[in-house]
């Protein structure tokens, strides 16, 4: 049986700050952010049952995973994050494309942290081909995170990415324009099962090579914890909110690639409880 899937928003980070940050490398989070992850430590229910620990493999994403579920890895002395490289956030703006593998083994691996990074490897952030900031490039690599999530034994799984690759992950664009180029605040989760359904085409409609799109829908008790109707949106619903999703990232100058930002003005995020988003 699929595995429960509870999906993750990383902490704030320094190029949540301002958009001028976004030229920063790979960056850090902010103290605001590691405060957002103890207190994500402490309000969410699920440590217990939490078998698996997966991550973008951008730094961000790697601390917030660690500092947010550290009670999983205390009460499992084996367990390691492991990191998905094709759960990295969407653009090819500095501060959206990860370090080399090299880097990543210094800074986590040789430190004794509970991190496996055999599934990075160089190219991971050529943010070419496969990596590449283009719409038909992020929904596959986001089917790919799918596939693989529902492939695992787990029976609950928890992953830590990014704001723009959660819409792509979740295929769900409802409210995808609150903020900066996302619905999800910092360090904000939800949780998803797969659907009994199996869905042969994407999205966008487009017949799938594979067959299945792996598709996950919210649990009812996840949106009316975010205040949504128990209902999810159908998957026809769907469909015109990812049309409105990226005509609004359109709209605020978030396309994928740097070279199309070029001419549009990137606005500042909304500030939310002291978090700009």
């Amino acid at each position: 049986m699929p595995p429960i899937v509870h999906l993750v928003r990383h902490a704030q980070g320094y190029h949540n700050l301002t958009t001028a940050n976004h030229t920063l490398p790979d960056p850090e989070l902010t103290q605001l952010g590691e405060q957002q992850c103890a207190q994500l430590q402490e309000s969410f229910p699920y440590h217990s049952q939490i078998e698996l620990v997966a991550a973008s493999p951008l730094r961000r994403t790697i601390h917030t995973a660690l500092l947010s579920f550290q009670p999983v890895f205390s009460g499992h002395k084996d367990l390691k994050l492991i990191c998905i490289p094709e759960a990295q956030e969407t653009s090819d703006v500095p501060c959206d494309t990860g370090s080399d593998p090299a880097v990543l083994q210094k800074e986590f691996v040789d430190r004794g942290l509970p991190v496996d990074i055999s599934l990075v490897h160089e190219g991971w952030n050529s943010k070419q081909g496969k990596w590449a900031p283009q719409i038909g490039a992020l929904r596959n690599r986001a089917r790919e995170v799918r596939q693989w999530l529902k492939a695992r034994p787990e029976k609950q799984i928890i992953l830590v990415t990014h704001g723009g690759l959660l819409h792509y992950l979740t295929e769900d664009w409802e409210d995808s324009s609150l903020y900066q180029g996302t619905g999800w605040l910092n360090t904000e989760y939800r949780s998803y099962t797969f659907s009994d359904t199996i869905d042969t085409e994407d999205i966008e409609g487009k017949k799938l090579d594979d067959g299945d799109d792996a598709t996950i829908i919210e649990t009812p008790e996840s949106r009316k914890r975010r205040g949504k109707s128990a209902e999810a949106p159908s998957r026809e619903d769907q469909k015109v909110y990812y049309q409105q999703g990226l005509d609004g990232w359109e709209k605020q100058g978030l396309q994928p690639s740097s070279k199309e930002r070029e001419n549009a003005k990137v606005p500042e995020g909304q500030e939310v409880d002291g978090s700009r988003v």
